[in-house]
């Protein structure tokens, strides 16, 4: 068990106007990742129910490995609605399984082995899954090697300033959109900056080694200690961009983990998640050009 890749977090189903699919950064983080060769695992939860016996023999069916217990909760579902563009709305259901991830021998031994792992704010909404993440995080080792990468993921109501805080500690790698800095900047007290100044003075506060910063449209930039990347975002005809974000992530940490420069890897995350804007769903299966880059 060397260089394994997690998402962990929600997995859920997405229930989209086509009909559902399955959702949840963590399960479209770690599917994105496994096609680029590499050993990825979805840690979450599911109840012990048809949907979440689905899930699990979706999994298996894209040979997608995972750490995923049954709990007596319902397995998550979302309500996404598409405004004219294409863009998501959601209605996250509360109470159910993934809302109660258990840190088990399974997940601690992984943790114990992780390369990388991707963790948002949003399972993080109810004290059993948000501990369990921190012991995740806590647990991994701590050689300078390894990629924690706080997908912050603003839902809703879901998140606090301490969980925020909190996580902001506990990440070296930071990914954002701009109006999540807008809300960001405003509980942290950052007024008057420039959005590139607010992103430097967070690596600064919290000793980030990147931060990843996506403006829609307006493009994206990954930012250095020392270093700024810039790629405008393609102009594609957008089926949904459900996952196209969690895509840009696992593009990004796969050519970082290749040993590919922070340019190289912005260019394939910008590459993939275009793609995967022309797709419907959250896991198409990548170009194969794509995939051996």
């Amino acid at each position: 068990m060397d260089n394994i890749v997690i998402g962990m977090g929600e997995a859920l189903w997405d229930m989209l106007p086509e009909g559902r699919k399955i959702g949840g950064a963590p399960a479209n983080f770690a599917w994105h990742v496994s096609q680029f060769g590499f050993d990825s695992r979805v840690v979450s939860a599911v109840g012990d129910d048809a949907l979440g016996q689905e899930i699990l023999d979706t999994f298996d069916a894209k040979k997608l490995k995972y750490s995923i217990a049954k709990v007596p909760y319902p397995t998550g579902t979302v309500q996404v609605e598409l405004d004219s563009d294409g863009v998501p709305r959601y209605e996250i259901k509360e109470g159910v399984a993934w809302d109660n991830i258990p840190f088990s021998p399974e997940v601690e031994a992984l943790a114990r082995s992780a390369k990388a792992v991707c963790f948002g704010s949003l399972a993080q909404r109810s004290v059993v899954s948000r501990e369990t993440v921190n012991r995740f995080l806590d647990t991994m080792p701590d050689d300078g090697s390894t990629l924690k990468i706080f997908d912050i993921n603003l839902r809703q109501n879901f998140y606090t300033k301490e969980i925020l805080h909190n996580s902001f500690n506990k990440c070296n790698v930071l990914k954002i959109n701009d109006e999540e800095l807008v809300t960001v900047s405003r509980m942290f007290g950052y007024p008057g900056m420039d959005a590139e100044s607010k992103c430097r003075a967070l690596m600064s506060d919290y000793g980030l080694r990147m931060l990843i910063l996506t403006c829609g449209v307006n493009g994206s930039y990954v930012f250095g200690q020392d270093s700024m990347s810039f790629l405008d975002t393609p102009k594609v005809e957008i089926a949904d961009t459900v996952g196209a974000g969690d895509s840009f992530t696992a593009a990004f940490v796969a050519a970082i983990l290749r040993g590919h420069p922070v340019c190289e890897a912005h260019r394939l995350a910008v590459e993939v998640s275009a793609y995967v804007c022309t797709q419907n769903g959250a896991m198409p299966p990548l170009p194969e050009e794509m995939k051996n880059f």
